[in-house]
């Protein structure tokens, strides 16, 4: 069973900065996907960031130009950095990696932006 764990969420203010990272239990060559999704209270859980193994993105209308996500093959990690936060991007943040048969979820990180 592959596990992800996440890491990196926490309080910051408008404007600032926060770093995730989400390490896989195995290689993430065998991922086609990997990505972050938040949640928000009441909200629906969206997505954030993708990326496919060949390396290609796609983001959020809403974080597009703000946030980047990357992968580290070495460290079998893949990153999200947020800049210029909002308020808005307060959510439980989870990694996700979809192999060709399941799946998988991380067990969340919180972002909170306030001042």
């Amino acid at each position: 069973q592959v596990q992800l764990v996440e890491s990196g969420g926490g309080l910051v203010q408008p404007g600032g900065s926060l770093r995730l990272s989400c390490v896989a239990s195995e290689s993430i060559f065998r991922f086609l996907t990997m990505g972050w999704y938040r949640q928000a209270p009441g909200k629906q859980r969206e997505l954030v960031a993708g990326i496919t193994s060949s390396g290609r993105t796609n983001y959020a209308n809403s974080v597009k130009g703000r946030f980047t996500i990357s992968l580290d093959n070495a460290k079998n990690t893949v990153n999200l950095q947020m800049n210029s936060l909002k308020p808005d991007d307060t959510a439980v943040y989870y990694c996700n990696a979809q192999d060709t048969l399941h799946s998988y979820w991380g067990q969340g990180t919180q972002v909170t932006v306030s001042s």
